[in-house]
Formats: C-alpha cells, structure tokens, sequence
C-alpha cells in the first residue's frame, strides 16, 4: 500500500466476489466476503421518471484493491456474513482505475454501486 493510501484508506468495506457457478436454481453464488481498506462517498439513489426507474450512482468506494468487477457485492464496513445481499451489500456498477501519481506503488480503483 502507498503512504498516500495508508494515510487516506482509513475506512473498511467488505466485498464478495461473484463465483462461476451457480445454485440449484441458477441464482449467482459468492466467494467468502473479504475486507478491504478503503475510504467512500455516498451519491445519488434511485431515480423515478414517467417511463419507470433508472439505475443511478449509489456509493463510490475508492481503494487499491484491484479485484473489483460489475456484478460483485460491495458493503461500507465489516460484515462476516456470506450471502451479501442478506447483509445489504450494494452491486458493484463499475471499477475504474486511476494512476498511482505521486509513488507508483499501487493503483487506485473508484468502486461504483448503483440501485
């Protein structure tokens, strides 16, 4: 881990990894939740319009855990569970990687939720 993110990722989030297989009724299951340093910002939430709803930002999760990818489950804080939406976790949208400018020691990814 960078200085910079040492000193910036104070927060934790717990995160489950989407698996390749599936239940018996075809439903995605999830590798053991693992935490990760971060920090975070909450956005926007589900948006109504005449035509019906639209998924819209609801957290950006930013850390260097480099793993993160649409479809997976992310939770600001420690959860030991292992069904992520039993335990609230948000779907990953999207992860986005940014230099690490000042160090070169580890990327930067902004982990995007949505509802």
């Amino acid at each position: 881990m960078s200085s910079l993110a040492n000193w910036s990722y104070t927060a934790q989030a717990t995160i489950w990894k989407r698996s390749s297989a599936s239940n018996d009724y075809g439903d995605p299951m999830f590798e053991a939740p693992l935490v990760i340093a971060c920090d975070y910002q909450g956005g926007l939430s589900k948006r109504l319009g005449d035509i019906g709803g639209e998924k819209v930002v609801k957290n950006t999760i930013w850390s260097e855990y480099a793993l993160a990818d649409a479809g997976d489950y992310i939770l600001i804080g420690v959860s030991t569970g292992l069904d992520p939406i039993a335990a609230g976790a948000d779907e990953v949208m999207q992860a986005i990687r940014y230099a690490d400018t000042f160090e070169r020691t580890a990327d930067d990814f902004a982990i995007i939720t949505g509802v």
